[in-house]
């Protein structure tokens, strides 16, 4: 009689074909190659991508979850192959990516024994992942992997960590798989409490000067349509904090702009105004809120989340609404009366004047001096395809390209929040045009982020991946640099850097490119980027001095808001 069993390798590939994978990010190595060698069979169902690194991997796989909505799968070997993918489960826990990331692991006998590229991987991701799990036996990977994605998924989404030994990577096994729907002790999605529906719609009901924060929460929630119903009803204007920026359109009438430290002026200088604070998928980050002791104690406020932690962790909150966005606003929307705050919305308009003429139009229109990185940002997007996704790395490229880039589409940004990566944007563009390859993909990035992670280019030229690269090359650390300028004593410690040739170095990977200096010849190298099929390497030489304001000072609050000279 035929053994109908398979290795544990082969259900791990099985498994991840029943969750409908379609794409793994990885880098092979001696306690994996089991695992690879599976893979080599199912190359025609998953395509499989070879980053340069396991940490491109794991951003790559962020990038691909951030614009489909999908877990984003990565599996590496043992050892520093699984210490390696720890930075960007860090960054997905913090900006709620759903990741399954899969390590190989020395066999059962060895564990503990430090073996050769032995290391504590449970030990290690406890802290950075919603779920980590260490599995000894080939029996228990299909009910493992079915775990890791509901767990993934469902909820607020966050990362995963499996960690195979070998032996159960080719131990046989009878395969069989089930779908997870439910995990006793994890209820992801909370039932609403009429109560609190009925209270926060009778206090919107009251106000007079209501003012709404979006956050990512409404994206993961895919409630984007059902917050601008809300927010239409009852005439609330809103802002949105850096990874809820592309909840709302830029076009849209009560969009008034971005919040926190580099946000707009008119949604920050509200916040201390309005009547009641309704946030909405967001979790008061200091970078939204400055100083807690003064932030928006004028207000009533309303706290819209899934995640009960949240909710008064650092804000105050009088109404709390503990459920799915998607159910729970619609639910509020149902009792608000019509209403219209014609005055308070159109008070924004006296802040969004003086922001444009004080910083918007002098960093996107300069008229002499070098570049600036406004400029440059504002002439790709006005060049880009309405469905472009925008990816960031961090630092001033991440805040100026925020600011300036417009938002038409459903998720159509990728970005480091939480963590603030620096290295994150190259391989996010990569995973991001896996995810949406009818999508533009745009990356911009400055020219230290670029370099913790270049080796990416790599992977773009072996795949071809048509992602469009700005590099906004000011010479130094940027956003340290203005730190340093602002509370430094303009004391420059390792800030400054000496730089390759980066279209030179592109083209070493057989990717086109080219340097820009001056403003006449900007729009042609944007549309000869744009006219280009496949990937382009854009480097503009911007200002070395350049600031990214408004800034709020970290810690203090809207009356410290400084706009520059």
């Amino acid at each position: 009689m035929a053994d109908t069993r398979i290795k544990g390798a082969e259900a791990l590939m099985r498994s991840l074909i029943e969750e409908k994978v379609d794409t793994i990010f990885g880098y092979p190595g001696g306690s994996i190659i089991t695992v690879f060698d599976a893979m080599y069979s199912f190359r025609d169902a998953i395509t499989q991508i070879l980053t340069r690194h396991e940490q491109g991997a794991i951003h790559a796989a962020q990038g691909f979850a951030r614009v489909t909505g999908e877990p984003g799968v990565v599996i590496v070997t043992s050892g520093p192959g699984a210490t390696n993918v720890v930075t960007g489960l860090a960054d997905a826990m913090l900006d709620s990516t759903p990741l399954v990331v899969i390590s190989g692991q020395v066999s059962s006998p060895l564990l503990g024994s430090d073996a050769f590229q032995e290391t504590d991987v449970v030990g290690i991701t406890l802290p950075v992942t919603k779920w980590c799990y260490q599995v000894r036996k080939a029996a228990d990977i299909p009910w493992a992997v079915a775990r890791a994605f509901y767990i993934a998924r469902e909820g607020r989404p966050g990362p995963v960590m499996l960690d195979i030994t070998k032996d159960a990577q080719n131990e046989l096994m009878e395969f069989s798989y089930q779908k997870c729907t439910f995990i006793r002790s994890y209820d992801p999605y909370p039932e609403i409490k009429p109560s609190t529906i009925e209270m926060a719609a009778e206090l919107i009901n009251q106000a007079e000067r209501p003012f709404a924060l979006v956050g990512q929460g409404v994206i993961l929630g895919e409630a984007e349509d059902e917050v601008v119903e809300f927010l239409t009803k009852a005439d609330i204007p809103a802002g949105t904090t850096l990874l809820g920026l592309p909840a709302l359109s830029k076009s849209f009438r009560l969009n008034k702009g971005m919040l926190g430290m580099h946000g707009n002026i008119g949604p920050n200088r509200k916040t201390a105004e309005c009547d009641v604070l309704i946030a909405i998928g967001m979790r008061f980050d200091d970078r939204v809120t400055g100083d807690l002791k003064t932030y928006a104690k004028q207000a009533k406020v309303i706290h819209f989340d899934i995640d009960s932690s949240e909710i008064g962790k650092n804000v105050n909150v009088d109404v709390p609404i503990l459920a799915d966005v998607k159910t729970s606003i619609p639910a509020v929307t149902a009792l608000l009366k019509p209403a219209k705050h014609t005055e308070w919305v159109d008070s924004f308009a006296v802040h969004e004047q003086e922001e444009m003429e004080r910083v918007i139009l002098p960093e996107i229109k300069p008229v002499s001096g070098p570049i600036t990185m406004g400029e440059a940002i504002h002439k790709v997007s006005e060049a880009s395809a309405r469905n472009a996704v925008l990816v960031t790395d961090v630092g001033q490229n991440q805040m100026m390209a925020c600011r300036y880039f417009k938002f038409e589409s459903k998720r159509s940004l990728v970005t480091s929040g939480g963590l603030g990566t620096m290295g994150f944007g190259l391989p996010a563009a990569i995973g991001a045009a896996f995810g949406a390859p009818e999508r533009q993909i745009c990356l911009f990035t400055g020219d230290g982020g670029i370099q913790m992670t270049i080796q990416e280019l790599g992977t773009i030229m072996e795949y071809s991946v048509p992602v469009k690269i700005v590099i906004l090359n000011n010479k130094f650390l940027g956003m340290v640099r203005q730190w340093q300028e602002l509370f430094y004593r303009e004391r420059y410690s390792c800030t400054p850097m000496k730089n390759p040739d980066f279209p030179k170095l592109a083209a070493a990977y057989g990717i086109p490119g080219r340097k820009v200096t001056e403003h006449e010849a900007l729009d042609g190298a944007i549309r000869e980027m744009f006219e280009t099929e496949g990937p382009y390497l854009l480097e503009v030489e911007v200002e070395e001095n350049g600031m990214v304001y408004p800034m709020i000072p970290a810690g203090t609050n809207v009356d410290n808001i400084i706009l520059g000279d």
